[in-house]
């Protein structure tokens, strides 16, 4: 996974051996050595992430943090604090600014490369749900949001900690706040966590009767708790244990012994994020569904996708982050409608629908273009890997008949031709992108169809 990191720091030697350390690992590094600094980078680059050091001269990192999350441009920026300073009441200064983690001085490369992975993903998944609702407001199905998802509420958080020191300490702390139920055993956890909207879990990695890990794992992989926040508590110096955590997808993490107001600090940090991103899904499928989905199969129009497009293509002009656009065609679909009819047409159409959206990532947007063309459009993706998900597609597609009519059994072989390109520089826009993919597809229907063809510019 690559990032674009903003590091900032006021020793010259500290901000090289970061960039060093940063760019072996394949990330864009970009430095600021002030907070003035810091805060018209973070607006004019846009980054994925920014390692913000505490110690500044004029505007400490504290200030930069509570400027950067009140600003409406880098407000959804994950920082992380990197500092000497080791103190609990040091890290709950810093989570109350606004930082997502605080990484203490000397850095271990692992953790640290592991956070900035983890806080990269989690930023995707928000990024996309803006994406959408800025479309939606670009095409007026949305109005501009409001405050619905500040912590007005109670949360509900669902815990499993076998050390009973460490559960009274946890639920007489947040119950001051929030709702809090304690699972003795992880099938009353994943029993509870499937019934209950909770809003955040809490799993120790030390239990010792059972996989911490494995538990995690197992709740990133159910549907139910897929979204949920991963709150971990894990022993000093377990690097290693933490770094798998967060690469499976836990969200944040305490050190034992628990300090309580960087448990409530850390908790209302990780609710604050889910009920934005709450807030986001809801609003976009409660204002776009009628009015941007194709009532046949179920995907967006070609409306939404026009815009959902140009934005994306916009966001590649500045960031140079790579767009790929797939445009699909049933190869003689016609003849589909003229020998079986219009109602065999339709199956078909809605069960490729389903083959390529259960095909993709979640931030791939796949729409029905009309009749029987329909596209991907995929964020952050190169050529090979829009190829190789291109050739996937035509094989899921060729591999299986399509099923007419379900109580006779009737089926037909369908094929698809495929076409691609790729943004291509800061001035390409959303219609030349679709002109070029549609000239691949018509070379791949030229060339025998079943085939995909890339286009270059």
């Amino acid at each position: 996974m690559t990032a674009r990191v903003l590091i900032v720091d006021d020793v010259p030697a500290n901000l090289k051996l970061l960039d060093a350390k940063l760019t072996a690992e394949y990330f864009d590094v970009f430095m600021a050595s002030s907070g003035p600094e810091a805060l018209d980078a973070a607006k004019e680059k846009q980054p994925d992430i920014i390692l913000l050091d505490v110690m500044m001269p004029g505007m400490d990192g504290f200030e930069v943090c509570r400027r950067l999350k009140s600003m409406p441009e880098t407000e959804h920026i994950p920082v992380v604090m990197v500092t000497a300073l080791d103190q609990p009441s040091d890290r709950v200064q810093g989570l109350e600014a606004g930082a997502d983690d605080f990484l203490t001085k000397p850095l271990n490369d692992m953790a640290l490369f592991a956070r900035v992975k983890s806080l990269v993903r989690l930023k995707m998944v928000t990024d996309e749900l803006r994406m959408r609702e800025a479309t939606g407001q670009r095409i007026g199905a949305l109005n501009a949001g409001g405050d619905n998802f500040l912590l007005k509420e109670p949360g509900r958080i669902l815990v499993i900690d076998d050390r009973p020191t460490s559960v009274k300490r946890v639920t007489e702390t947040l119950s001051l706040e929030h709702s809090v139920i304690v699972a003795e055993t992880p099938e009353e956890l994943f029993e509870l966590a499937s019934q209950g909207d909770f809003d955040l879990l809490i799993v120790s990695l030390t239990l010792q009767e059972h996989d911490g890990l494995r538990i995690c794992s197992q709740l990133r992989s159910l549907e139910t708790t897929r979204q949920t926040p991963i709150l971990a508590i894990v022993e000093e110096g377990d690097t290693g244990r933490l770094v798998r955590a967060l690469d499976m997808g836990v969200n944040d993490y305490l050190v034992r012994p628990v300090e309580r107001n960087e448990l409530v600090a850390r908790c209302r940090s990780q609710l604050r994020r889910k009920r934005y991103q709450d807030y986001l899904r809801d609003k976009f499928q409660q204002g776009l569904e009628m009015a941007v989905t194709d009532g046949l199969t179920g995907l967006y129009n070609r409306r939404y996708m026009e815009g959902h497009l140009s934005t994306l293509v916009d966001d590649s002009n500045k960031t140079g982050k790579p767009v790929a656009l797939l445009i699909f065609d049933i190869d003689y679909f016609k003849p589909v409608n003229d020998t079986y009819g219009h109602a065999a047409g339709d199956a078909v159409l809605r069960q490729f629908a389903s083959r390529i959206s259960q095909n993709v990532r979640g931030i791939d947007l796949t729409c029905r273009l009309g009749g029987e063309e329909f596209v991907v459009v995929m964020p952050d993706t190169d050529l090979a890997y829009a190829m190789m998900v291109a050739e996937r597609l035509r094989q899921c597609i060729a591999s299986k008949p399509f099923v007419l009519n379900e109580e006779t059994g009737q089926a037909i072989d369908v094929t698809v031709s495929i076409g691609i390109a790729m943004t291509e520089g800061a001035r390409d826009t959303a219609s030349r992108l679709l002109e070029r993919a549609d000239q691949g597809l018509y070379r791949a229907k030229r060339d025998g169809r079943n085939r995909v063809v890339a286009e270059a510019a």
